[in-house]
């Protein structure tokens, strides 16, 4: 549905007009508007792609993803060797520099790997429990010994919250850290954050690929509304914006200013279910849950038909995705009979919603009329998509749609992150299977790839039976730019390459 004009385009298009610009207009500096602000620069600390994509440009991995998000690169590890027994990794630091000047050193990576694994305030911890030492031989070799074999650990260094950091700016003061880090290892520094507002970002001279970057900074400014961001890039007060509601991709590209990028992505939407919750409990009630949901409606009328319905927590086109996983058929009656029988009759759910999201406000309404049919009722409460987070992680919440794209090629890390009783509860929902538990952490050490992939179908396959969520659909990154704006883009694994992006 289209909003009005009436309804928020006034407002929008004077939002447009209050945009600060002083720095913007300078030249190459790089406009991006977006929903939410930043959480913050303590990578360990975040799980949100709102931060995940900044960190990228600001820090730097030993390994990275390339372009097509399909294989492995090197990054801050020039090279690296394996150990017969799989057991031991040798890495060579190439030469670089923080951008304080300072060297950037294997015991900085050393640092930072042990920091993601033992401090107590990480979310990634789980990931990396693996690692049993991480010394640095040298300035320039680090050596990683890990417990066990472990098939995904490559891929994990390329995970933007295991960033190569300053082991003596972080060491420094860790909270200040997180609010203006004073030493990156990426393409960009932190210039400003003004919370609520933007991130404003400066290229980094010391960059060891800064012959690479053609920006002279970014600014990651927060329009919650998507209205008022399209009309902000319409306008010409943002170069590009994130985030383009299904509802605006046609009339957005007859516009012969803008450009809007379609891009392969690893993105699935689903519904969180809190487990801990009353009848939220039994199986048999989130079940009906995922029964009472006309998938396909929501695909049709809220995704304008360019997504998919999804069928796994691990996307398709994913490693090991399982095509033919379960669905469970659209059927309300027979979901309104399975909540009876599990005395959930008059089941009432408490549904967060983020304001200001057109296609999460849209499928809350849709939602909210599906459930009604198999006799649920839905309260939908409206909260900033800054706050929604925290209730989620606090467990102020029954149910809400929420979205994940993959930071690594392995599955590893989003199984471990949902599914794995991970310090983060299992994305929130409190899920706990001891028999997945056990399988995703067999699945880590299983190095034969059929013998791995048969374990992820059976994690596929009961994480479906349980419901640890409701899948809902696939989807591409949908984001617009401005026509004098070049190389403005997203891999599937949500990594934007701004050190290639260029500003005419």
């Amino acid at each position: 549905m289209t909003k009005r004009w009436n309804n928020i385009g006034r407002a929008a298009f004077a939002a447009a007009l209050m945009l600060s610009a002083s720095y913007a207009e300078a030249a190459g500096i790089l406009t991006i508007g977006r929903r939410e602000d930043s959480t913050t620069f303590d990578p360990i600390k975040s799980a949100q792609n709102v931060d995940n994509w900044v960190f990228s440009n600001v820090f730097d991995v030993l390994v990275r993803v390339d372009k097509t998000g399909t294989k492995l690169e090197p990054g801050l590890a020039e090279s690296w060797t394996v150990s017969d027994g799989g057991l031991t990794y040798t890495f060579k630091i190439r030469d670089a520099k923080f951008s304080d000047g300072s060297p950037i050193t294997a015991e900085d990576a050393a640092f930072s790997l042990l920091r993601i694994r033992d401090h107590e305030g990480s979310l990634w911890s789980d990931s990396y429990k693996i690692v049993e030492t991480a010394e640095a031989a040298d300035p320039k070799t680090l050596v990683v010994k890990l417990k066990t074999p472990s098939a995904p650990f490559l891929s994990t260094l390329a995970l933007p919250n295991v960033s190569v950091l300053s082991k003596t700016a972080v060491e420094a003061g860790e909270d200040a850290f997180a609010e203006l880090p004073t030493a990156s290892s990426g393409a960009f520094t932190v210039k400003e954050w003004r919370r609520g507002d933007r991130v404003i970002l400066e290229k980094n001279p010391n960059f060891w690929q800064a012959d690479r970057v053609k920006l002279d900074g970014v600014e990651w400014i927060s329009v919650p509304d998507d209205n008022t961001r399209m009309l902000n890039v319409q306008a010409g007060q943002l170069d590009a914006a994130i985030f383009v509601p299904f509802s605006r991709v046609e009339e957005l590209k007859k516009d012969p200013n803008l450009t809007v990028h379609i891009d392969t992505s690893t993105r699935e939407d689903h519904l969180l279910i809190n487990h801990e919750h009353g009848m939220l409990a039994k199986k048999e009630v989130r079940q009906a849950l995922d029964m009472a949901i006309d998938k396909k409606a929501i695909v049709d009328t809220v995704t304008f038909g360019i997504g998919t319905v999804a069928n796994s927590y691990i996307p398709k086109g994913s490693l090991y995705h399982y095509d033919a996983n379960y669905q469970y058929p659209y059927d309300p009656e027979k979901a309104k009979a399975m909540l009876a029988g599990a005395g959930a009759s008059d089941l009432t759910l408490n549904y967060i919603v983020n304001a200001g999201n057109e296609v999460d406000e849209q499928i809350a309404v849709q939602l909210q009329q599906q459930f009604a049919k198999a006799g649920v009722t839905v309260n939908l409460q409206k909260v900033d998509p800054s706050q929604s987070w925290d209730m989620l992680v606090a467990g102020d919440y029954d149910i809400s749609v929420m979205y994940w794209t993959n930071d690594i090629l392995d599955p590893d890390q989003k199984t471990t992150f949902v599914l794995g009783h991970d310090t983060n509860m299992n994305y929130m929902t409190r899920y706990n299977s001891d028999k997945v538990k056990q399988l995703v952490a067999a699945a880590r050490l299983e190095l034969d790839p059929a013998k791995r992939e048969a374990m992820y179908v059976d994690i596929q396959k009961t994480a479906k039976d349980d419901v640890h969520w409701v899948d809902l659909y696939y989807s591409p990154y949908l984001n617009v730019s401005r026509k004098n704006i070049e190389n403005f883009y997203q891999n599937p694994l949500g990594r934007f390459f701004l050190e290639d992006t260029v500003k005419n």
